[in-house]
């Protein structure tokens, strides 16, 4: 039997995925331990069987924020003394699958973010700026 897959697209790529599967896609914020949901799913199987995209997300857990292997740019022109040599290294995260299913309970698992009231009263008022003294006429 098939077990279930998903086709995701994630910057601009598309990867097809399954529970447990490890893959390294272009850098999404985040730390190592946190969940991720991804939304946007193009395709989807379960047994053979296709099943309808619209609610369906996949939930993965980021293993760790990495870089590639270097790249060498290497340009040259011959009889002209002209060279230039230089690298590139493209940050990607490395994600778990953990889940393939409803969007409601893929959801990431994070703490809940300060209400914005909250985030406001911690902030300190600002002074208001001290008056200069007008100069005396004498």
């Amino acid at each position: 039997m098939i077990a279930m897959f998903a086709v995701v697209r994630t910057g601009g790529k598309q990867y097809r995925v399954s529970a447990g599967d490890k893959i390294a896609v272009e850098k999404i914020a985040g730390e190592a331990g946190d969940t991720v949901s991804l939304a946007d799913v193009l395709f989807a199987s379960d047994g053979g069987e296709v099943k309808p995209v619209s609610g369906l997300a996949v939930s993965a857990e980021i293993v760790a924020q990495a870089k590639t292997d270097k790249i060498v740019i290497f340009k040259k022109k011959r009889r002209h003394n002209y060279r230039r040599k230089a690298g590139h290294r493209q940050n990607v995260t490395l994600l778990k699958i953990t889940a393939i299913g409803d969007a409601k309970k893929a959801a990431p698992k994070k703490a809940e973010a300060a209400p914005v009231e909250a985030a406001a009263e911690a902030k300190p008022a600002k002074k208001p700026a001290a008056k200069k003294a007008a100069p005396a006429a004498e």
